[in-house]
């Protein structure tokens, strides 16, 4: 049985604590986190994959030798798993059932010493589940997924009730597996505050669901497929044509790259949304903002860095000079775009599921310990290298001085692509 009763108590700093349920052992967590340890806000889906990867390729109409396994997952849930990896605490808020996939991920989110007090349970809750089946070259082939549940039960209502969390937050993380009223929701409570705010689209279908909350957004995280979409839901038609960059028979320039999607990202960029990170797996990511070179500083309610946090920010800070891509605008303006393309890492490829996870993670990671934009996206690059090289959606650790090693290197790889006036 959900339980409703609430508990109201005075934090240090005078603030009313969020509400507290009792989690499924029947005991309540502590007390609030204290204003110095502030901790960023997650919201969207905790998901069990089941991951089918066959030893040869797969025959249609029969069964395939090969492996099954369960991984703990969901959008939302890898990137904060991320984030405490690299030692940033995330609140997370989702829903879980009262099931064998829901107690699952519950005990290894306990494990990781991380809060439950935004968790939904109750048994009318069907936890989310996605069965994965890849090729043998460890790319999805063909996905079912079971995810009502999270639209149905990360509620509005269920989401205010943190408000406190949200408020006091550095930056909101929101998936596109919320329903459109709960994204209305979590973006208001965030505006309301100055709470900035990070999209991840999830999916081609999910990425449409922009529309209702885009002049609320920071960042967005869309592939070139999201892309798309995104820009042609608010636009109303089908202005911007797909694009396949995989096509092994083309190989695409990053200038080619970039001029097929530059409308796309343009066109979000006009509706309000002052960062574009857009993903482009082994063609590495455009960061784009209509701000200059001085969107780096977007102002993010940053808490001071202390413990690894501070280790990840003077280590990064260190060997990634912050003005690297320090260029002044000809015509004094600061409101011209500004593009930079980062490229891939090489690596030794497992699985890719988790990787565009891993970069938000790595991402939101580094600008809570104060790394500013650009520096971030290498960090989140690196994270995403880590967790292609691993079996699970997210490595079981992360080595402070390899983060540092390849974010160095995309860091230093990276090219401005464009820098001029709009006109």
């Amino acid at each position: 049985m959900e339980v409703n009763s609430r508990l109201k108590m005075e934090s240090l700093s005078g603030r009313r604590s969020p509400p507290i349920e009792l989690n499924h052992s029947g005991l309540s967590k502590g007390e609030q986190e204290k204003d110095d340890e502030v901790e960023p806000v997650i919201i969207g889906g905790m998901v069990l994959d089941i991951h089918a990867t066959p030893f040869v390729a797969a025959n249609p109409r029969t069964t395939t030798p090969g492996k099954v396994c369960y991984t703990l997952g969901g959008v939302a849930r890898n990137v904060a798993e991320c984030m405490s990896k690299l030692r940033t605490k995330p609140y997370m808020i989702s829903a879980l059932g009262l099931d064998m996939a829901g107690n699952l991920l519950l005990e290894h989110w306990q494990s990781s010493g991380l809060s439950i007090e935004g968790i939904r349970r109750c048994k009318n809750i069907n936890t989310a589940i996605v069965c994965n089946i890849f090729d043998v070259k460890g790319e999805v082939a063909a996905g079912v997924a079971s995810v009502e549940s999270i639209e149905k039960f990360l509620s509005p209502e269920w989401i205010r009730q943190f408000e406190c969390n949200i408020c006091s937050a550095p930056v909101l993380m929101i998936d596109a597996n919320l329903s459109r009223p709960a994204l209305e929701a979590s973006c208001q409570v965030a505006a309301e505050y100055g709470t900035p705010v990070w999209f991840e689209p999830v999916s081609v279908a999910k990425s449409k669901r922009v529309t209702s909350i885009v002049k609320y957004i920071t960042f967005a995280s869309p592939n070139e497929g999201e892309l798309i979409a995104m820009a042609n839901s608010l636009s109303g038609g089908e202005s911007f044509s797909p694009i396949q960059i995989d096509n092994s028979r083309t190989k695409h320039s990053t200038e080619s790259l970039f001029q097929m999607l530059k409308p796309a990202m343009w066109f979000l960029l006009e509706k309000g949304i002052k960062v574009i990170v857009a993903t482009l797996g082994s063609h590495g990511v455009f960061v784009c903002s209509k701000g200059g070179p001085d969107f780096k500083k977007i102002g993010l309610k940053r808490k001071k860095p202390h413990g690894f946090n501070r280790q990840l920010y003077e280590t990064v800070h260190s060997i990634c000079p912050a003005d690297r891509f320090l260029i002044s605008s000809k015509n004094g303006k600061s409101s011209c775009p500004f593009a930079v393309h980062f490229p891939a890492l090489l690596a030794s490829v497992v699985r890719l599921t988790g990787a565009g996870d891993c970069l938000v993670g790595g991402a939101l990671a580094s600008i809570c310990a104060g790394l500013d934009v650009l520096q971030s996206v290498a960090v989140g690059i690196a994270a995403a290298k880590g967790a292609v090289e691993a079996e699970t959606n997210v490595p079981s650790e992360y080595s402070l001085a390899k983060i540092a090693e390849d974010a160095r290197s995309v860091y230093f790889d990276a090219k401005v692509v464009f820098c001029q006036s709009m006109l």
